[in-house]
């Protein structure tokens, strides 16, 4: 069980905040804010987190699916919409990669062939999963056009091709990340028996 005295800093850290008319978001919880009539209020973080991974060139696709995935309700990152100036961009990625709840793989034919960023986000996220529970879906590879997905992710990893119908694609992946947070979060919690 962690202190009190650590409890006891957050809430002065939340109070002194609130008081300065300031919101406080604790990440990976929700954001405590001030309301006129309710006093000190609470919200939930929206859905999981989603860690996007793409190659520069599918700048624009990633893009698309970063805004789909906000729509649905989930916590989408990608480095063009995340990262500030003069961040240390390699460790925020890495603790990104770290905190998500998901790591999506935007594969295309570019991008396995290509060296850099992409390639290390992929084995980072590789190593991450190593650490989580065997029926936890972490990696999730989506395949843009008809390349060939790496057979390290292959040979464990089920894709999703989101051509010719981005849609259908999109529905199965917001699907798949519901079930997958509920199914975890009842493992976490499992109901008590009445």
């Amino acid at each position: 069980m962690p202190d009190s005295s650590l409890f006891a800093e957050l809430a002065h850290v939340v109070t002194l905040s609130l008081a300065s008319g300031k919101s406080v978001e604790v990440e990976g919880l929700g954001v405590f804010y001030l309301d006129p009539f309710l006093g000190v209020c609470f919200e939930d973080c929206p859905g999981p987190s989603v860690f996007i991974a793409y190659a520069k060139e599918d700048m624009e696709a990633a893009l698309r699916l970063h805004d789909a995935l906000r729509q649905a309700g989930f916590r989408p990152w990608i480095d063009v919409r995340a990262l500030l100036p003069g961040q240390n961009w390699p460790r925020a990625i890495e603790m990104a990669i770290q905190n998500a709840d998901f790591f999506v793989a935007c594969f295309s034919q570019r991008a396995v062939v290509k060296r850099g960023g992409f390639q290390a986000e992929i084995r980072y996220a590789l190593d991450c999963a190593r650490s989580l529970p065997l029926d936890d879906i972490y990696i999730v590879p989506l395949r843009l056009d008809a390349c060939r997905v790496p057979r390290t992710v292959a040979r464990q990893y089920q894709y999703i091709d989101v051509f010719p119908d981005w849609q259908t694609a999109l529905d199965r992946l917001t699907a798949m990340i519901r079930a997958e947070a509920n199914r975890r979060r009842e493992a976490r919690f499992p109901p008590s028996a009445a």
